[in-house]
């Protein structure tokens, strides 16, 4: 789609909203923090760890976090209007699929993070996001290897107070307007449709992740360690169901509770079936506000 009068280099505006009111939010909630919404719901993981076996038995190297993105590549192909951002008080139609996610280099406290982005297309199968993703954390893992966004900080951290106070403000301004150079939101982890954070692998549960008001990233989803959950089947028996609990924070101004609840109910259909995964999706949805 070719960018017109009024887009950004990262989204485009939506021209024909059905529900005006979408038009008001912003203005009444003028940050993300004021438009945060807290969800909470609990994963079955039978079919999925069936799938991940699979996967790994095949010689590719996946996890949950890997189900979790590919999931959200398919939810955003069919469910495109939850890849919807604010900025500037308008509501944009963001034009890319992309992920941002946390990477410790080792598993030691004193250990540097790195934060790694993700681009995806709508048709990716789960094989096309684990390799993304693999080839991503591969080349971020070593101690002595910065990325883009790594370099950024760096010299960030460099300036003195009052100048970064500055620099900060003038990136905020130029945002606002959409004028802050591509190459910046590009490697910028909080323009991203999705931030996703994986605490198991630290070993603790989910936490509520707070939206960033910088940038434009309008989701963020926490899972964390897996549990064992003891439930009576139809026939009265007890069975234990390995279960995954994962909170989601979003910004409520993007699409109604209606849409956002069935995003959230296909999206869990997804991750506890994630066979349809391994294939590409037979159509991919436009949003139709633009």
């Amino acid at each position: 789609m070719r960018r017109r009068l009024g887009d950004r280099k990262d989204g485009y505006k939506l021209r024909h909203l059905n529900d005006q009111f979408f038009r008001v939010m912003p203005h009444i909630m003028k940050t993300r923090n004021d438009a945060q919404i807290f969800f909470e719901d609990r994963v079955y993981l039978e079919k999925t760890n069936k799938i991940i076996r699979q996967l790994r038995n095949e010689g590719y190297k996946l996890g949950f976090l890997h189900v979790v993105i590919a999931s959200m590549v398919r939810i955003i192909s069919q469910k495109p209007k939850i890849n919807r951002f604010i900025a500037g008080r308008k509501i944009y139609a963001r034009n890319e699929i992309s992920f941002s996610l946390a990477v410790k280099k080792e598993m030691s406290e004193d250990s540097e993070e790195t934060i790694i982005k993700i681009l995806c297309k709508p048709t990716d199968t789960l094989y096309d996001v684990v390799e993304k993703i693999n080839t991503e954390i591969n080349a971020n893992k070593h101690i002595d290897k910065s990325n883009n966004t790594d370099i950024a900080a760096k010299l960030l951290g460099l300036l003195p107070g009052f100048m970064l106070t500055c620099v900060m403000s003038l990136f905020r301004f130029l945002d606002y307007f959409g004028l802050l150079p591509r190459f910046l939101t590009k490697l910028s982890p909080f323009h991203s449709s999705v931030f996703v954070t994986d605490l198991g692998s630290i070993g603790i549960r989910p936490v509520y992740h707070h939206l960033y008001n910088f940038g434009t990233n309008t989701i963020f989803i926490a899972f964390g360690t897996r549990s064992k959950e003891q439930v009576i089947d139809r026939d009265l028996s007890v069975k234990k169901r390995k279960a995954m609990d994962m909170r989601i924070v979003s910004d409520e101004r993007v699409v109604d509770g209606y849409y956002f609840a069935n995003t959230i109910k296909l999206a869990k259909e997804i991750i506890e079936d994630p066979e349809i995964l391994l294939n590409p999706p037979k159509s991919v949805i436009i949003d139709d506000e633009i």
